[in-house]
């Protein structure tokens, strides 16, 4: 299975949205709040990987100064397990670099090992936890990756397929 990764267009954000409802239906972005942030292209960047032409993920990042922040990354899961998700956090982190971050940081919940170890092979270092983040009371890691010398966001894998 091949899959493509391009730029977030405007006429894809109600498809987005509708993919945000699914995935994360507890703490679902309304659809006003992708429209807000596909117009801030200085300090934003989404992307949309797509199967046959069908969106299956996203993601997105903002960068202000020298810190930047993954803002939503998601896959259905039907796709997971096919590098979908490895591939966006590589586009965000090198999209990171070149608007100038020495530091990403997300929030994963803490209830989504799959992800978390996703964000543990490129680097990102659980750094405090925020106590009842989400909707439904499940607590956030709060994780941070330092882009020191351009090795930060190659990862090694453990030879198992990826997350």
């Amino acid at each position: 299975m091949s899959f493509l990764l391009r730029d977030l267009a405007f006429e894809d954000i109600e498809t987005i949205g509708r993919l945000e409802n699914e995935l994360f239906p507890i703490d679902a972005w309304p659809l006003e709040m992708f429209y807000t942030e596909f117009f801030q292209p200085d300090t934003r960047r989404y992307l949309v990987a797509e199967v046959d032409g069908e969106a299956v993920g996203y993601a997105g990042l903002m960068v202000i100064d020298t810190t930047a922040d993954i803002q939503t990354i998601g896959v259905l899961p039907r796709f997971e397990g096919r590098g979908i998700g490895r591939a966006l956090l590589t586009e965000l982190l090198e999209e990171a670099r070149r608007r100038g971050a020495d530091n990403v940081m997300l929030e994963v919940r803490a209830d989504n090992p799959r992800a978390q170890a996703l964000y543990v092979r490129f680097g990102f270092r659980k750094i405090h936890t925020r106590r009842k983040y989400y909707r439904d009371g499940v607590d956030a890691w709060v994780m941070r990756l330092v882009l020191a010398d351009g090795t930060a966001d190659r990862h090694t894998t453990d030879g198992g397929g990826t997350p």
